[in-house]
């Protein structure tokens, strides 16, 4: 099948029920409703109209990405056109670069030039709103280890905090409870039709779903009055899997550093400095996560949190771990050198993974000691090699199997660069002080 144009065609929001519709197109043939159902909050009165439908329209150009991976098409159209050039230059990057995975598994052309439209004026924002010495702050849980050291950390700094989740309402409430701080559902229903595509020879792939994530925030942010969004993205997402046709391919682009400079840009030239979007753990190593989860949080959250991509079943009403994917294999390592092996394996139900010879292939491409790193959420290859040779103390027997040098002078305890406002980052200086 072959469509010439992918049409942004309309969204409609119901100030009463919380609930998006967005409606898109390939050559108004073939249609697509998606549905995101937000949380109101009863104690926010009054709203910004005019920044709600601008947080709106954005999440509806972002969230196209999904359907737009379809069909291979030669033009863009957007109903009703929000879109300035600075707006239209980011959605052009975060689609060709978020995309990049999907261009390599479908062997297409990743320097393929995607257009967005624009309207010529440019609206500045910036000097129309007024930042807030008070920051509300609205954390991303996404059922792992990181955004739970996010919470645990900022809980006691005083500032105000509320928690937000896209989908896996049943299994994540468990999780929910534990952490204890007011939280927001948010649901979100792909159109079926996109699936039926797919199965008739639709292409499919990776998309950036960490960017919908940040725009789909922005909007609960608003309606719920908070002033923050806070992802919790580590330094080593920034690294890229492999070079493909002259580009660079990261799995995880919509949590890199790169990424979350670029929507800072964008939110500053929407709305000011009304709202702000930043990783509370940008500077830390996935490693380094790891064992400070593993040391200070893992017994309080150790039954009801998993970082694994398939963590969600929809067969369970609870969290699991596959162990048998990539990020179970990254995830196992990292947390070897800092946990007993009876509490390890029993987390990962009774699975010991550096003992599983169907994963040695998968230890070897998390290593680069062949292949290529695997397109999953997992650390830079440095701190793998770190990791695996801090569990050569417990597992001698792996020294022969994983042969591999560390550069002298790394160290994954090492911090990086970040881009949280001042106040933000004294209260990460104070928790990391900790450790």
């Amino acid at each position: 099948m072959k469509y010439d144009k992918f049409i942004f065609n309309s969204y409609d929001f119901n100030n009463e029920t919380g609930s998006l519709e967005l409606n898109y197109s390939f050559d108004n043939e073939l249609k697509f409703k998606e549905i995101l159902n937000f949380q109101l909050d009863n104690e926010v009165s009054e709203i910004n109209k005019a920044d709600l439908d601008k947080a709106l329209f954005n999440l509806y150009i972002m969230a196209g990405i999904s359907y737009y991976k379809a069909y291979e098409v030669n033009s863009i159209e957007i109903m009703n056109n929000k879109l300035t050039k600075s707006d239209a230059e980011f959605f052009s990057d975060t689609y060709s670069k978020g995309l990049r995975e999907y261009y390599f598994i479908n062997k297409l052309d990743p320097k393929k030039e995607i257009i967005f439209p624009f309207v010529q004026s440019e609206v500045n924002l910036k000097e129309q709103t007024i930042s807030t010495n008070d920051p509300y702050l609205l954390i991303g849980i996404g059922g792992g280890k990181d955004s739970l050291c996010s919470v645990e950390s900022l809980k006691d700094t005083g500032i105000d905090i509320a928690t937000w989740s896209l989908n896996h309402k049943e299994q994540l409430e468990p999780l929910v409870n534990t952490i204890g701080t007011k939280h927001y559902f948010v649901s979100r229903e792909i159109d079926l039709n996109l699936i039926k595509a797919n199965e008739d020879g639709a292409l499919n792939g990776h998309v950036p779903i960490s960017a919908i994530l940040a725009f789909a925030g922005t909007v609960q942010a608003l309606l719920c009055g908070r002033t923050d969004v806070v992802v919790s993205n580590e330094q080593t997402a920034s690294e890229p899997n492999f070079e493909y046709m002259g580009v660079e391919v990261n799995h995880q682009y919509s949590k890199s550093k790169e990424f979350e400079k670029k929507y800072q840009e964008l939110l500053e030239d929407n709305f000011g400095d009304s709202f702000r979007y930043y990783s509370f753990l940008r500077p830390l190593t996935e490693l380094r996560i790891a064992e400070i989860f593993a040391n200070t949080y893992l017994e309080k959250y150790m039954s009801v949190f998993s970082s694994c991509n398939k963590a969600f079943k929809l067969s369970s009403n609870k969290m699991s771990w596959c162990g048998e994917c990539p990020k179970c294999a990254f995830v196992f390592l990292a947390f070897t050198p800092f946990v007993g092996m009876e509490q390890l394996e029993e987390l990962f139900g009774g699975k010991n993974l550096l003992k599983d010879s169907s994963l040695e292939k998968t230890y070897k491409e998390l290593l680069g000691i062949e292949g290529s790193k695997p397109l999953e959420c997992v650390g830079e290859i440095k701190e793998s090699r770190s990791a695996m040779r801090m569990a050569f103390d417990k597992y001698p027997e792996l020294k022969e199997k994983y042969v591999f040098d560390i550069p002298s002078d790394y160290d994954y305890k090492k911090l990086g660069s970040d881009l949280m406002p001042e106040e933000i980052k004294l209260s990460f200086d104070s928790w990391i002080s900790q450790f």
